[in-house]
């Protein structure tokens, strides 16, 4: 007897992203969310202001992520945040790939090979979010907590991606992204970033010299899936008076060296 087909996981109108087919409730309390997960804690009017919403709908949202356990006042003060229940959610995001766990070895022995900070991102939405980061015993080191985001044009990791992602899909990402500048040695221009990223499939990995925060570098190489398509990025990040110029290509090559085991534990193909 032949099993009865599932259903699909989108309608027809998958694709129709008009107000018809979106919960303007549900979208307004997501904002929400990623104000306060952006914030170490925020009162109910200056959620208002942040989202430039009514004080009273934002209420009623917070009170409704409350009782999912997605959104905790702290007293005194009335403070809101983040609750448990939004990262139980958010830690299934790492549960669809066995990068996060198979990175975990290679990311510590990287940090005790390196002395510096190591760091596992992915590209999600022309952004770099990172998942996990093993940190350095160093007063002064690099920070990224899991879920910050940032430019790809001004990562170490998101170069890394960039460097072996198909033309269409980079032009892409930089017409609908552009190409801030955050300090002097920003990659501005379009023609500079892409000489940047033929040098780093020449080498193998990627160079942020200063180019998202004066004073820090970082360097980067890709996790490839078992088509040889870049997924993941690992990264040493710190400051760049602890990483010279002169010591690129020896950390360059313990970071190609730890993605390169993250890929074959993964079942990948170094693209």
């Amino acid at each position: 007897m032949a099993e009865p087909s599932r259903l699909r996981g989108r309608p027809k109108a998958f694709h129709d992203k008009t107000d018809q087919n979106t919960v303007q409730a549900l979208d307004r309390a997501l904002g929400l969310l990623e104000i306060l997960a952006a914030s170490p804690g925020l009162t109910l009017s200056e959620l208002a202001e942040k989202s430039d919403q009514a004080v009273a709908t934002v209420y009623r949202a917070l009170v409704t992520l409350q009782t999912r356990g997605m959104a905790e006042m702290e007293e005194p003060g009335q403070i809101w945040h983040v609750g448990a229940g939004a990262f139980r959610i958010g830690t299934a995001f790492l549960r669809r790939t066995k990068v996060a766990e198979r990175a975990r070895q290679p990311m510590d022995q990287l940090m005790r090979d390196t002395g510096e900070t190591a760091n596992l991102g992915v590209e999600v939405g022309d952004e770099v979010v990172f998942l996990a980061q093993v940190e350095t015993h160093q007063a002064i080191r690099a920070f990224f907590p899991p879920g910050t985001k940032g430019p790809m044009h001004v990562s170490g990791i998101g170069k890394a991606l960039l460097a072996w992602y198909h033309p269409e899909k980079v032009e892409g990402i930089l017409a609908r992204q552009g190409l801030a500048k955050f300090t002097s040695l920003s990659l501005t221009s379009e023609a500079s970033l892409l000489r940047d990223l033929d040098r780093t499939r020449e080498r193998g990995y990627a160079i942020d010299d200063q180019e998202r925060a004066e004073g820090m570098r970082c360097i980067a190489a890709p996790i490839f899936n078992a088509y040889g398509e870049p997924v993941a990025g690992l990264s040493v990040s710190g400051p760049a008076f602890r990483i010279g110029l002169s010591d690129t290509s020896r950390i360059g090559a313990l970071v190609r060296k730890a993605a390169d085991q993250v890929t074959e534990a993964t079942g990948g193909v170094r693209g």
